[in-house]
């Protein structure tokens, strides 16, 4: 599996700009700022670091924040944005490096219940889909031959320059997560895969 801490050593240079969520929030018109900026109105905000390469929203956390409010008690380095409420979808984007064009590949979309952390997903569910390449990722300088995009209520989030490669070959996946008893349900296969917060998937093909 490729993660993308050794994507950040082969991407373009003028590239690396994806992995700064802030700077992408902000290109994409997004109500954001990094810590120490001034909310347009007040309510809840997700706050994240505008770089993390672990993922799985390691130091995500929800925050009300007050209208001109100096947001200089934020962490270092994380950054506020507004809350997008809706379905989670990561979508990989394959490009033929011969003739430059760009197909939709593996598309997922993934379930948490409410009341758990950010982190912690239910479960995610092959798709089958449409979702239209983000704009915002015409003029790249490097040549990456899998691009995957997360969306919230079709607002891209997150951009990484590799495959999705959770799912691989199965229909749905089941996270295990750290200090759960591994018990596979009925039709499903588990699979170690150590990632962050989790020790590995049940898997299952349709």
């Amino acid at each position: 599996m490729i993660d993308d801490d050794e994507v950040w050593d082969t991407a373009h240079t003028e590239d690396l700009w994806i992995f700064d969520k802030l700077i992408l929030a902000k290109k994409l018109g997004y109500q954001c700022g990094p810590a120490g900026g001034w909310a347009p109105e007040s309510k809840n905000y997700i706050i994240r670091p505008c770089v993390n390469a672990v993922g799985m929203s390691k130091g995500a956390y929800i925050d009300y924040i007050e209208i001109e409010t100096d947001t200089d008690y934020l962490p270092p380095g994380t950054f506020w944005c507004e809350i997008f409420e809706g379905r989670h979808l990561s979508v990989d984007y394959v490009t033929d490096l011969k003739t430059r064009t760009i197909s939709q590949g593996l598309t997922t979309e993934g379930f948490r219940n409410e009341d758990d952390p950010l982190w912690k997903f239910e479960k995610w569910i092959r798709i089958d889909e449409y979702v239209k390449y983000p704009k915002v990722l015409y003029n790249l300088f490097g040549e990456y031959p899998v691009i995957n995009c997360e969306f919230i209520d079709g607002n891209l989030i997150e951009v990484h320059f590799r495959a999705n490669e959770d799912m691989g070959e199965y229909d749905e996946i089941i996270p295990v997560w750290e200090g759960e008893e591994i018990n596979a349900p009925n039709g499903f296969t588990y699979i170690e895969q150590p990632d962050y917060k989790r020790v590995g998937f049940y898997k299952r093909k349709k």
